[in-house]
């Protein structure tokens, strides 16, 4: 079992996989720019990255 599996039925449409990525990065900039905590803003960041990573481009490697 994967962590986040881009072959699961719940990313097959489109807007569900940007919202996974885009969520999480628009939070990490929040966190960067507006509250000031570099912490929560990187990892947030990073978990935007990976899900963008996963979702989008080793999607149809598998």
């Amino acid at each position: 079992m994967k962590f986040l599996d881009p072959n699961d039925r719940f990313f097959r449409h489109a807007w569900v996989r940007w919202l996974t990525v885009l969520l999480p990065t628009g939070w990490g900039l929040f966190e960067l720019l507006y509250v000031g905590s570099p912490f929560w803003g990187i990892l947030f960041l990073a978990t935007g990255g990976y899900a963008g990573w996963v979702l989008f481009v080793q999607r149809g490697k598998d």
